[in-house]
């Protein structure tokens, strides 16, 4: 629930994370509140409610493009992971996903390729608990 001093990009944030990444997204959320509140306001706010908000893409797109790139850059595990696991919540398949990390081997090289696919691998395993632990 949004506060009344909330503004409308950080409402548009919230909502918006919530419909991409669920419970992960509020983790990553949850997990700022000690250290660094204001970057959690940050991250909701910019990403979230101003570019993962607007019209042009559907969040399928976007998301296949933040899984691309987060594999090229190869530096970021962590939010791969999560961004893998929105990329299945938003209607990407398993099958989308390794081909998305196996077409940056081309422009990103191996390394990072394989790098996303263990990655991928993890969060495919992940939810499988999830699934396994909720049934």
């Amino acid at each position: 629930m949004s506060q009344p001093h909330e503004s409308d990009r950080l409402i548009r944030g919230r909502q918006a994370l919530a419909a991409i990444d669920g419970e992960a997204g509020e983790k990553v959320i949850s997990a700022l509140a000690d250290i660094a509140p204001d970057f959690a306001t940050y991250l909701l706010e910019f990403p979230f409610g101003d570019i993962y908000s607007r019209p042009g893409l559907d969040l399928r797109s976007r998301e296949t493009a933040t899984i691309a790139a987060l594999t090229a850059m190869g530096t970021a595990p962590a939010q791969l992971k999560v961004h893998i696991e929105a990329g299945l919540n938003v209607g990407l398949s398993r099958e989308e996903i390794v081909e998305i990390i196996m077409q940056m081997a081309v422009y990103a090289g191996f390394p990072a390729a394989l790098n996303g696919l263990f990655v991928a691998r993890e969060a495919f395993t992940a939810r499988e608990g999830n699934a396994e632990t909720s049934t």
